[in-house]
């Protein structure tokens, strides 16, 4: 199985009594979204699912794909490592799942499944972290790709 763990891009701020579900991107974020979905649709594989948060900026994002989603709730705003992990099917489901979602749930997926299960990491606006998991290594989990949107390429 592979998870592919996307940060929603850059997002105006939550100012004015807008709800954080409403926020939606910057020009800056739409830029970001789109390099990002670029160099997604060079990689991903055939048969893969994508799930994403409800809130408007990682619907956005998704956008940016031009691919079929699901929204799924347990990846949205107040989601946890548990919820995250149970929607995607980690570590049992089959070919590659793409989850849009959000700090800091994002960085606390990527530090478990990588051995720091107390720790937060930092997954930067609009940037993919792709784990991989290996059935012959006693199930262990593969960092494959960690993509910054400035560095995406065009």
């Amino acid at each position: 199985m592979d998870l592919i763990l996307w940060r929603h891009a850059e997002a105006e701020e939550g100012a004015g009594g807008l709800p954080d579900a409403a926020r939606q991107l910057t020009a800056r974020g739409r830029r970001q979204a789109q390099r990002m979905a670029r160099w997604l649709l060079r990689r991903l594989p055939d048969g893969h699912r994508i799930l994403v948060s409800p809130a408007v900026r990682t619907l956005q994002t998704a956008d940016a794909l031009g691919l079929a989603y699901e929204i799924e709730a347990a990846v949205g705003t107040s989601a946890d490592v548990d919820d995250l992990l149970a929607a995607a099917g980690w570590p049992e489901a089959r070919g590659t799942i793409v989850v849009v979602g959000h700090q800091p749930t994002l960085g606390q997926v990527a530090a478990r499944l990588l051995g720091a299960p107390d720790a937060a990491w930092s997954v930067r606006k609009g940037a993919v972290w792709w784990l991989s998991r290996r059935k012959r290594e006693n199930g262990q989990t593969v960092l494959r790709a960690v993509v910054d949107p400035d560095w995406a390429g065009d």
